[in-house]
């Protein structure tokens, strides 16, 4: 559409030019509107992780550190320069934040007064990535759960039908590997069960890093599989269950009591794929637990007493575990809604075939492109979870 002196005019009879310049402005309103807003969440975010007591913890510690006599006892002195790091690592966070809000306003200001379509592009850009991560900033800052700054130890068991939820656990495991890593965090093997033919039966490991109990205990239940199985002549589709157990790893400086009149200990020979043997000593460690039944293994280290020390450390985890399973589920009879906590419980399907989509049973939040979800992509599933936990 033109006018008659040939100015180029939108639908609605307005010059085209002036409404792409009317459009630009109101772009950058909105930009400095969503600025706003996300400056607003990453102080309440801040305020939550209660910065005057982290300040004067971080003095206590650096007392601490500063005495020779703390390096006497590596473990006492690790915690020590861990718990130190983590508050340094908080601080230098919401600094970077604080500062990259100023930096945004600046360049919206500017923006308001001079049109540059590549620098407001990079503005829209950098808005959408500080409201993300103001969003997991105040996540972050409601990880407030005892346990929630540990470290995390994961047991992946198939479920019924053999090979086919075996290849499903060693799916689940590449995923959470995968996400740790794309997290900063590190994982260690502790005991591995593969499948007679493919895959895994069982696998336990443990994710270290700052909150990773506190992220993964949103995937706790039972993962659900449909696809064509690659193990059926017949291309038939299948259906596999695998389950995953989340635990905090309890540190030295937890008390967690446990009774020698309540466990065995039986030690055997560490086997790998296929049953081979990978150590010639009985070096690997089963306990069983009376009280609970609770059994855990471990056959991760050579050493028979480095193997008795991870499984008593992922036998308290489990107690603990198990210990917040029943509180949980005491607060929620009470409040008349124990379904919505019922940890043997299905939590997400992940179809393949006839079309692909990954959904969660708790939330409903979904993810088509399931080829990025078993890539680790998994962190929409676990910020939408703690949400509306």
């Amino acid at each position: 559409m033109t006018s008659r002196r040939g100015t180029v005019l939108d639908p609605f009879g307005f010059p085209l030019a002036q409404t792409h310049h009317h459009r630009f402005f109101m772009d950058i309103e909105e930009s400095k509107i969503r600025i706003r807003e996300a400056h607003g969440m990453i102080a309440d975010a801040y305020a939550a992780v209660l910065p005057e007591k982290l300040k004067a913890r971080r003095a206590e510690l650096a007392e601490k550190q500063n005495d020779p006599s703390l390096y006497s006892d590596p473990k006492t002195a690790q915690a020590v320069n861990s718990e130190a790091k983590y508050i340094d690592d908080t601080f230098d966070k919401f600094d970077k934040l604080f500062r990259k809000v100023d930096d945004l306003n600046a360049m919206a200001e500017l923006l308001s007064v001079e049109a540059d379509a590549e620098l407001a592009e990079e503005l829209f850009a950098e808005t959408v990535a500080l409201t993300d991560e103001a969003d997991k900033a105040q996540i972050a800052a409601l990880l407030k759960g005892e346990y929630d700054k540990s470290d995390a130890i994961l047991s992946l068991h198939a479920g019924a039908g053999g090979t086919e939820a075996q290849d499903w656990v060693s799916m689940l495991f590449r995923m959470y590997k995968m996400y740790a890593e794309k997290s900063g965090y590190g994982v260690e093997v502790l005991d591995r069960l593969d499948g007679d033919e493919a895959g895994i039966k069982s696998v336990t490991f443990t994710v270290r890093g700052v909150n990773a109990y506190g992220y993964l205990k949103a995937e706790k239940g039972v993962h659900r599989l449909v696809r064509i199985s690659p193990f059926d002549a017949n291309a038939r589709r299948h259906t596999s269950f695998a389950s995953l157990e989340v635990m905090p790893e309890i540190k030295d400086d937890i008390t967690v009591t446990v009774n020698p009149d309540d466990i065995r200990v039986d030690t055997y020979r560490s086997s790998g794929a296929g049953g081979q043997h990978i150590n010639k000593t009985d070096s690997a460690i089963r306990i069983t637990h009376f009280p609970t039944g609770i059994v855990v293994t471990c056959q991760n280290e050579r050493s028979q007493t480095q193997n008795r020390e991870m499984a008593m450390t992922m036998l308290k985890s489990k107690l603990v575990e198990l210990k917040e399973r029943e509180a949980a589920e005491k607060a929620a009879s009470i409040k008349g809604d124990l379904k919505k906590i019922e940890w043997g419980s299905q939590i997400r399907s992940y179809v393949f075939q006839p079309y692909t989509l990954v959904k969660d049973h708790r939330t409903g939040y979904e993810n088509s492109d399931i080829q990025s979800v078993m890539d680790g992509e998994i962190e929409g599933f676990i910020i939408d979870y703690l949400k509306k936990a």
